[in-house]
Order: C-alpha cells, then structure tokens, then sequence
C-alpha cells in the first residue's frame, strides 16, 4: 500500500501561488498520479495526472496554463504548482495514485488517496 500526505495548502489572494507537495510511502515510479479538488457540496474533480516514469502529464481546461503537475521520484514526491488563483479554485486538493501506465481522469482508476489540503482563495 501507498500512503499519500499532501501539504502546502493556504489562504491566499486571488492572483497569487501556491506549491502543494504530495509525499508518498514508497516507490511511485511504477505509478500514476492524480491531483483533484472537491469544494463543499461538490464532487470531486480532476485537476491534473502525471505518469512518473517518463513525465507525461494531462490536466483539467479549467486549470491548463496556471497549474503545474511535477514529480521528484528520488523523494517519491509530486508537486502541483498552482498559479494565478482564482476563487474559483477553493476546495480541499486530494492526491492519489494508482499503479499503472495510463494517465487517469477518473477518481474510480485510483487505488490511494491523501488526506487533502485546503486551499482558500479570497477575492
């Protein structure tokens, strides 16, 4: 099993960034990882996905061009670098994996799931 802790989540303005880290147990090199975000009431979204071994990565329109997926694999580490924030953007940001090749879009392709981190964007 892979346990995920994601930190790094804050209140900000609106325009400002934020880097949230998510740090895994074991060796994700094998893996794909997911960020989502769910706003209270709402259900979980996918936010973007990374496929360790070689880079590959996908993310939602609602963020392409402000978010960045990253990934440290000698600290088993992915990061998500969240630019020009919106309000819009406030939810508890979730990390999870799964062991597998393809890039994932969907909270059901993922096996272990972070406790979230909250992000708050105020206008």
């Amino acid at each position: 099993q892979v346990r995920l802790v994601e930190s790094g989540g804050g209140l900000v303005q609106a325009g400002d960034s934020l880097r949230l880290s998510c740090a895994a147990s074991g060796r994700t090199t094998d893996y794909v990882m997911g960020w989502f975000r769910q706003a209270p009431g709402k259900e979980r979204e996918f936010v973007a996905t990374i496929r360790c071994n070689n880079g590959a990565r996908n993310y939602a329109d609602s963020v392409k061009g402000r978010f960045t997926i990253s990934r440290d694999n000698a600290k088993d580490t992915v990061y998500l670098q969240l630019n020009s924030l919106k309000p819009e953007d406030t939810a508890v940001y979730y990390c999870a994996a799964v062991k597998q090749r393809s890039l994932a879009t969907m909270t059901g392709a993922y096996d272990y799931w972070g406790q979230g981190t909250q992000v708050t964007v105020s206008s």
